[in-house]
C-alpha cells in the first residue's frame, strides 16, 4: 500500500519556523521525485517545491525562495521541508506527492495533508 504522511504542521506567528515531514512507504521512493505543494481557501493548488534525488535537482516557488529549504532521506524515505521566516500568505494545507517523473508536474501519489497557518 502506497502511503505518504504528512507531519509536523501547526500555527506559528508571523517570522517563525516549521518544518514538515512527508514519510513514504509502498513504492520505489529513490525512483521518484517528491514535490510539497499547497492550497489556500479559494486559491489554486501551487508547488512549492520538489526534489529529485535521481537527478540531483531542487526547485523552489518563487514566493518562498530562500525561505523554505527541503532535503530528501533516502534512507529513511523521508523528505522533509523546513520553512523559516514564515508570512500570514504562507498559511495553507500543505501536501507531498510523489512524481514518476523529475518535475513533480504529475504526480502519482498524495498524502493527505497538513495544516500550516501563520498568523500576524
Amino acid at each position: 500500500e502506497v502511503k505518504l504522511v504528512e507531519s509536523g504542521g501547526g500555527s506559528v506567528q508571523t517570522g517563525g519556523s516549521l518544518t514538515l515531514s512527508c514519510a513514504c512507504s509502498g513504492f520505489s521512493f529513490d525512483d521518484y521525485a517528491i514535490g510539497w505543494f499547497r492550497q489556500a481557501p479559494g486559491k489554486e493548488r501551487e508547488r512549492v517545491s520538489c526534489i529529485s534525488t535521481a537527478m540531483g535537482r531542487i526547485n523552489y516557488a518563487d514566493s518562498v525562495h530562500g525561505r523554505f529549504t527541503v532535503a530528501s532521506d533516502n534512507a529513511k524515505n523521508t523528505v522533509s521541508l523546513q520553512m523559516n521566516n514564515l508570512k500570514p500568505g504562507d498559511t495553507a494545507v500543505y501536501y507531498c506527492a510523489a512524481d514518476r517523473g523529475y518535475f513533480c508536474s504529475e504526480p502519482t501519489y498524495w498524502g493527505q495533508g497538513t495544516q500550516v497557518t501563520v498568523s500576524s
